[in-house]
């Protein structure tokens, strides 16, 4: 998993309960990289795994929730990070409809050891999306936070409803609704 993930995490960690709070997490995880993570870096998931389950210990908040709010501000990350990926995009449902074949495609350009989540439209009208994510990690409440924080981005008012495959987070069908 690419580091720019791991040092957002701290940022929002950080940002909403202090440094002492996070190096306190830091150290309970007992992690292989010691917690020193660089954004163009690569590390292993599984130690994202094991920060978010013991943030979700601390906080009694669930892994879930954690992942769909930190969805949300990665977006905003993302835009101010790599804003190339966004020039010409006036639409959240085009947007997204092009993660697959256009985003992804850039970021492989810039990371091309990056394991990808995959995003297929299953169906689209002018007000809705409906797309199927897949991914051997099982974020899909993260997708959920990404794609909630596409129509913030966007200043786009209509739902986002996420339907997971009884197996786990690995599978799941979001359907957006744009408001008339």
């Amino acid at each position: 998993m690419k580091g720019v993930i791991f040092t957002e995490l701290f940022n929002v960690v950080e940002q909403s309960q202090g440094a002492n709070f996070l190096d306190d997490l830091i150290d309970a995880c007992d992690l292989p990289s010691c917690g020193a993570y660089t954004s163009v870096g690569t590390y292993d998931f599984a130690e994202m795994q094991t920060l978010v389950a013991e943030l979700s210990k601390r906080t009694h908040i669930p892994a879930a929730a954690l992942l769909e709010h930190f969805g949300q501000h990665l977006f905003k990350r993302f835009h101010a990070l790599y804003p190339n990926l966004f020039a010409g995009h006036d639409c959240p449902l085009r947007f997204l409809m092009e993660v697959e074949v256009v985003i992804h495609k850039e970021v492989l350009k810039l990371y091309p050891e990056a394991e990808l989540p995959s995003f297929t439209t299953l169906d689209h009208t002018p007000n809705s999306l409906t797309l199927l994510y897949e991914s051997r990690r099982g974020l899909a409440p993260l997708a959920l936070g990404l794609i909630r924080g596409c129509l913030l981005h966007f200043d786009t008012l209509g739902t986002v409803n996420m339907e997971a495959d009884p197996a786990g987070f690995n599978k799941a069908v979001f359907t957006i609704q744009l408001n008339s």
